[in-house]
């Protein structure tokens, strides 16, 4: 849901963190989770690395709320299901997470989250949903090669994940546990996301089954990223 989306964002931030280049990571340069290629894409196409780092709190919240959070319709889906399936959009794809959560589900699998989709989510348990969505995530990550290299940080992102949205499912909205101040902790790359967004692979079988305030929550996480 909207209200979710200031939440949610802090949450991604926390597991993106700052400025990354790790070697092994395919999509390269990345600040606060946003890929070089993605910020020439959506924001300079002739950026640069320095370009990338001084990345703004305006410019952060625009890509994530457009290209991941209204990619997936988080605002249409129900508390819990729509930070699972942002976090996993940004993590590996808004196409890839639509369609395993459609498999979820039990609807066609065409990655464009409609009123169709909308409605089987809502037909069933927010807690049953975001289970099998964290479940077949897993599955996903685990069938990648750079799994061995990126595995642990992998593992307890999606389980970080699985605990947060459940407890939003139950609260209907934002967690108490999750809605106090973040704790400034190193982020290791094996928790980011660019590794995982640029990766062309095939798609595994899926068996059927205000302004103010986000200026407020990205310029904590924009000071610590230089």
């Amino acid at each position: 849901m909207d209200r979710n989306f200031a939440e949610a964002l802090k949450l991604v931030l926390t597991h993106e963190g700052g400025w990354s280049d790790h070697p092994k990571d395919p999509g390269g340069a990345t600040m606060k989770g946003i890929a070089l290629a993605t910020f020439r894409r959506y924001v300079n196409p002739k950026a640069g690395k320095d370009d990338l780092r001084n990345i703004t709190t305006v410019q952060i919240a625009d890509i994530y709320r457009r290209h991941y959070w209204n990619a997936v319709a988080a605002d249409d889906l129900p508390d819990g299901v729509d930070y699972a399936v942002f976090d996993f959009a940004v993590n590996s794809g808004p196409d890839r997470a639509a369609k395993y959560l459609q498999a979820v589900i039990d609807v066609r699998q065409d990655g464009k989250i409609g009123p169709q989709t909308l409605a089987a989510v809502e037909a069933e348990p927010s807690g049953t949903v975001i289970r099998e969505l964290c479940d077949r995530r897993m599955s996903f990550l685990r069938s990648l090669k750079t799994w061995p290299t990126f595995r642990k940080g992998w593992t307890a992102r999606v389980e970080g994940v699985r605990a947060k949205a459940v407890a939003m499912a139950r609260a209907g909205g934002p967690a108490a546990e999750v809605a106090s101040p973040i704790q400034e902790v190193a982020t290791p790359d094996s928790l980011r996301s660019s590794q995982l967004e640029t990766i062309d692979i095939a798609e595994p079988s899926l068996s059927p089954r205000p302004k103010g305030w986000l200026s407020l929550i990205l310029s904590h996480f924009i000071s610590k990223g230089a």
